[in-house]
């Protein structure tokens, strides 16, 4: 990308910002409650496990960590015991304050290329509530307990002072595992992590390994690539689900909660995605469920990744389900974990998270949920809903301005492509991806339908960053 591209990205990224209306700057009144949080935070509650010899795992250069592990063999010889700290965001927050309202107008934190939009201010979010390395810090401390299969046999959580020894990220975790050079508790994270995918398989869950079209910086640019996820972010990603369905339990047990829900999907959903693995050439026995098939897919090749691709229209739908009488929602299931499940180990990122840990703390001591937390829960799946969803505009449209950016003044050009989509109600319309640049975009105007999974020879019809379009035809 050139220096002039750069110039007009910037423009249009700060456009961006305006045009979908985004907050901006905290108000001088949440940030000197935020300051005065970061100095003198309640503490009154935690225990002292610092003692634990923690270690977080997160992308490069990332700040506000959320989460961090310790792993363990029981001493029972039965199993494995999984420390896993949630940074307590609540002990600096005072309900009904200026950084409470503030985080329930953010509800996530936005990502864009040059920058993000927290929802909470950094003096807390990348300081003082972050597990830094080095930092004794409030959590809410997980112990969960498995068996030599990996199956969760006890799980609680309590308030915690900890201190992480470690900062690590996924290729260097993933380097340790590979080369043998990783030491207990880490080389346990492999071990815990397969247990936890066979269960997972075991119970019909699944995990899509699609790879991820994702914005890089080169040099003082910015680029798209797609990253396939190393198996560590897979294990890593294990341990998370495994809390998130002990909060879920916790929750049901008690009667009142907020989970994640993911309704089945319906025949017919099913039914256009074994047409699609038809048109593929993906084999797809029809006594052989959905989810078995997935785990057999290979995404580097052509077919298989646009199977895959396929395959994200039955997770769709996803929201949040609040309860408060005793009975479970229906539906309580999240179809893709299929189990109970719910989100609560980001809250430096999501607003809902904070409020599962003070139900699972409660619950864990025999208490009543806080009045604040009861209060706030009929609301939240509606706040959720939104802030999500403006979470995915603004991934969407950073993700359209790179693409359009990457390839303005090319118009005309030809491309190598695969049809990684095909619109039902126009077969000559749909989705292709670039391998060179890592563009995925739309295709129209052709007369033949489009041969889904096949390689394709597509010419630029527009691009520019203005309109964040990328739009091709067949060459």
């Amino acid at each position: 990308m050139t220096g002039a591209a750069d110039c007009s990205l910037g423009a249009a990224l700060r456009a961006l910002r305006t045009e979908l209306d985004l907050p901006g700057a905290f108000l001088p009144e949440v940030l000197a409650e935020a300051a005065e949080a970061a100095r003198a935070p309640d503490l009154s509650a935690h225990e002292d496990a610092t003692d634990l010899p923690f270690l977080t795992i997160d992308p490069p250069g990332s700040t506000d960590l959320d989460q961090a592990m310790h792993l363990e063999r029981r001493r029972d010889g039965r199993g494995y015991r999984v420390h896993y700290a949630i940074a307590d965001i609540a002990a600096f927050l005072r309900p009904g304050g200026a950084l409470d309202a503030e985080a329930h107008r953010r509800v996530t934190t936005l990502y864009f290329p040059d920058d993000r939009i927290p929802l909470h201010p950094p003096v807390l979010s990348e300081g003082a509530a972050s597990l830094l390395p080095g930092e004794t810090r409030p959590a809410a401390l997980w112990r969960i307990d498995l068996d030599g299969d990996g199956r969760a046999v006890r799980a609680d959580v309590t308030r915690a002072l900890v201190r992480s020894r470690a900062k690590l990220d996924y290729a260097g975790v993933q380097q340790q595992l590979d080369t043998g050079a990783a030491e207990e508790p880490l080389a346990l994270l492999r071990d815990i992590g397969r247990l936890r995918e066979e269960q997972e398989v075991a119970r019909g869950g699944i995990s899509l390994n699609v790879p991820e079209q994702e914005i890089v910086q080169q040099g003082g640019s910015y680029g798209l690539a797609y990253r396939a996820t190393l198996p560590a972010e897979g294990w890593n990603a294990q341990i998370s689900l495994l809390t998130g369905m002990a909060a879920a339990r916790l929750m049901a047990d008690t009667g009142t909660g907020i989970l994640r829900t993911l309704p089945i999907a319906p025949d017919g959903a099913v039914a256009r995605l074994r047409r699609s693995a038809h048109a593929l050439r993906v084999d797809w026995p029809h006594h052989v469920p959905y989810a078995e098939v997935v785990r057999s897919l290979d995404p580097t090749r052509s077919n298989h990744a646009a199977f895959l691709q396929e395959c994200t229209t039955l997770l769709r739908g996803a929201g949040y389900t609040a309860f408060d009488d005793g009975e479970l929602p229906d539906p309580a299931v999240h179809a893709a974990v299929a189990d109970l499940y719910t989100h609560c180990t980001a809250p430096l990122r999501r607003l809902v998270d904070r409020y599962a840990s003070e139900l699972c703390l409660a619950a864990t001591a025999g208490k009543e949920p806080p009045g604040w937390v009861r209060e706030a829960l009929p609301a939240l799946p509606k706040e959720m809903a939104e802030g999500t969803r403006r979470a995915g505009t603004v991934e969407r449209a950073c993700v359209d301005l790179v693409e359009a950016a990457l390839l303005e003044g090319r118009v005309g050009e030809l491309f190598d492509a695969y049809v990684v989509d095909v619109q039902e109600r126009d077969p000559a319309a749909g989705t292709v991806q670039l391998r060179d640049p890592a563009v995925v975009g739309r295709i129209e105007g052709g007369t033949a339908p489009l041969p889904l999974g096949e390689r394709l020879r597509v010419r630029l019809t527009r691009a520019g960053p203005a309109s964040r379009t990328v739009l091709f035809a067949p060459a």
